[in-house]
């Protein structure tokens, strides 16, 4: 092989090795930051594992919210009108946080089926509703227009 095709194997080798770790560290960061979206339902229905961070999305369940006195900590139930599942929070709610508005959380699951918040979104305007969350209503049989539970036939 003349010494200038071998100078061109090789930058082409060198240019071709670097695009692949770059694309190789660029989906590993990618993967890293996707969480995924729960319904109440799916986790009840064990389809996460406890400690995997995630995002659950469903109604702030009515006379279920429960503020600490003394510190920042929160408790409230989530559901999507089939299912509910407990959510514990530290921090300052959103300003539009209330019982019967949608909800997102992102966190994890705990061993006793508890999520653990570390961040908590509620929707802008009465009449918004997270496309998720609208999603996992319908898919449990709620209505999310008038969040009135409907029964869905069985098959």
């Amino acid at each position: 092989m003349k010494p200038h095709r071998r100078k061109r194997l090789g930058a082409i080798l060198f240019v071709a090795f670097g695009l692949s770790v770059a694309v190789t560290l660029t989906l590993f960061a990618l993967s890293q930051n996707i969480n995924m979206f729960y319904s109440p339902t799916q986790v009840a229905n064990g389809e996460v594992e406890s400690g995997t961070l995630f995002r659950i999305g469903g109604m702030v369940k009515d006379g279920s919210v429960k503020q600490q006195q003394d510190s920042l900590a929160v408790n409230f139930v989530t559901t999507d009108f089939v299912h509910d599942v407990a959510i514990e929070y530290e921090g300052i709610l959103p300003d539009l946080f209330r019982e019967g508005q949608g909800i997102v959380a992102e966190g994890r699951l705990d061993a006793l089926g508890v999520f653990q918040a570390s961040r908590v979104l509620a929707k802008h305007d009465e009449n918004y509703m997270s496309p998720e969350v609208r999603a996992a209503l319908e898919q449990a049989g709620a209505n999310p227009e008038n969040h009135q539970f409907r029964a869905t036939p069985e098959g």
